[in-house]
């Protein structure tokens, strides 16, 4: 119920990625200049995130259903949903078009992110013990995952904020995660998110990551998840 509930509530969003144009996706638009992240990211990891490894799941995923992989008819969520049904190139172009598409809009220039709300401020630190304790934890499941993939804040289907990880492309609300739930907010730890600036440091990168979450989206989901 709760993966019915979270995809019913991320389609709401401002999500430009999840519709489809004459039956093939399309690669959104940053919300942000490539510089507008800098120091935390780099412009010119930004445009080699973006512009060659998004555009790659997106071409990859467009070529998988024109091959008879997937049905052409079925939105962005809803393939992701059901990734476990469908083949690996199915499975790993959805997840890393949803995901990048979700990044994208979860962080903002320094000095435009938005701040928590007191719901949300107050749900982190009845979970975890405080903003900055979350931080930690948050950081720690980044730095412990191994290898490539992604660290998550989720709604759980018990309504409580959740830190996950995924490896690859996957996220929380496919059929084949180990913990499904609502994400709020994700981080891309493969190291094409962060190499050329941090080098192997994905901690340092973890840590710097925070000047740059908009509070204010992941407030917007926290709310939203809340009211399914």
């Amino acid at each position: 119920m709760r993966q019915a509930l979270a995809i019913a509530t991320l389609s709401t969003l401002p999500f430009a990625a999840l519709a489809q144009t004459e039956g093939e996706f399309t690669l959104p638009d940053l919300p942000f200049a490539t510089d507008a992240l800098e120091p935390a990211i780099s412009a010119e990891t930004m445009e080699l995130h973006h512009g060659r490894h998004h555009q790659a799941y997106v071409d990859n995923l467009n070529e998988a259903i024109a091959d008879g992989e997937a049905p052409s008819d079925l939105s962005l969520e809803e393939l992701v949903a059901a990734a476990g049904t469908f083949t690996d190139k199915v499975r790993n172009n959805a997840g890393g078009h949803w995901n990048h598409s979700f990044f994208w809009e979860s962080m903002a220039a320094p000095d435009e992110v938005g701040e928590r709300s007191p719901e949300l401020a107050e749900a982190l630190e009845a979970v975890f013990g405080s903003a900055d304790d979350f931080a930690t934890a948050f950081q720690e499941a980044g730095a412990g995952q191994f290898g490539s993939g992604w660290v998550w804040l989720i709604v759980n289907d018990q309504d409580q904020l959740q830190i996950t990880t995924t490896p690859n492309q996957d996220n929380p609300l496919m059929d084949v995660a180990e913990v499904n739930g609502t994400p709020l907010l994700g981080n891309d730890v493969w190291e094409h998110a962060y190499y050329l600036t941090y080098n192997n440091r994905r901690g340092d990168y973890l840590k710097a990551w925070w000047d740059v979450v908009d509070w204010g989206v992941v407030s917007e989901r926290y709310a939203a998840a809340l009211a399914d």
